[in-house]
């Protein structure tokens, strides 16, 4: 890691000593004990906190603050006004060392907020790899958001959410706390995720209800079509004609179409059946 070399008031390294310093704005408040690493950016009234470490590569653009435990990899572009690290807004924290995780090449716009964990699961909040959080969405404690991960503006994740690979979610969504929403699913603005959204679906309203297939997606990542097909097959058992989950395993699995994809689908909707209200992340809280 490097040591902080901050500009001086003509633009020029004050102790010039490694041939790629971190590049610190003379008006960003960095403590000494954090952990930047080799080509990071940091702009004018950045604040970083003592138990902070930054990858190389990546740019904090101004205004950022990041605080608690805080580990940030590489590549990622975070923009103004972003809080990262800060406490849990849960009643019950006490207080705890725990932590934010975030992975490499993310891009996360205006003032979004990212609260680190409470100690009521293993306490890491945890962003993956290649997401796109827009400006003004909220990552609440104990959140896990995967790789791929597009957040359109204003969307809230409650506390201990899943987020899956590949998941798109539109502008101004509100996902209730211990809900999931599997990958490659979509759901639509303005949509309230009060129960957890099976992979490979469109969802919307409120509360959210799959509508169909996320056909557009499948056809971009190039899902084979025997794939797709299977997938429609049972959307349509078990969102339409509603047979009930065993009865469309056993029709799937007679007709050819049980797949993996197809069964991963199938097991994530049993998952959230063994839950309460349709989340099956619920049985995983401890008991007080």
């Amino acid at each position: 890691m490097n040591k902080i070399i901050p500009f001086n008031p003509e633009g020029q390294w004050t102790e010039p000593t490694r041939p790629n310093p971190a590049r610190i704005s003379q008006y960003a408040v960095v403590d000494p004990k954090a952990e930047i690493d080799n080509d990071v950016e940091i702009g004018p009234f950045c604040v970083i906190g003592p138990s902070v470490k930054i990858g190389r590569g990546t740019v904090l653009q101004n205004n950022v603050t990041i605080t608690g435990h805080t580990t940030i990899g590489q590549k990622n572009r975070i923009c103004a006004g972003v809080v990262i690290g800060n406490e849990p807004q849960d009643l019950s924290f006490r207080g705890s060392e725990t932590q934010v995780i975030i992975g490499n090449s993310n891009l996360i716009r205006e003032c979004v907020t990212i609260n680190r964990g409470s100690e009521k699961e293993d306490g890491i909040t945890r962003v993956g790899n290649d997401c796109f959080i827009m400006a003004n969405c909220h990552v609440a404690h104990d959140c896990s958001v995967g790789n791929h991960v597009v957040m359109a503006n204003g969307t809230m994740l409650g506390g201990h959410v899943h987020i899956h690979d590949n998941v798109t979610l539109s502008g101004g969504i509100g996902v209730h706390h211990f809900a999931s929403v599997g990958k490659f699913a979509f759901v639509g603005a303005l949509s309230l995720v009060a129960q957890d959204i099976a992979p490979f679906m469109l969802a919307a309203g409120n509360p959210a209800r799959p509508t169909c297939i996320n056909l557009v997606a499948l056809k971009r990542r190039n899902f084979a079509t025997h794939v797709i097909r299977a997938l429609g097959d049972a959307h349509r058992l078990l969102y339409r004609s509603r047979v009930g989950l065993e009865n469309a395993r056993e029709i799937l699995d007679k007709d050819g179409m049980l797949c993996a994809e197809v069964q991963c689908m199938l097991d994530f909707i049993q998952s959230s059946a063994e839950g309460r209200h349709g989340r099956g992340r619920d049985r995983r809280r401890k008991v007080a």
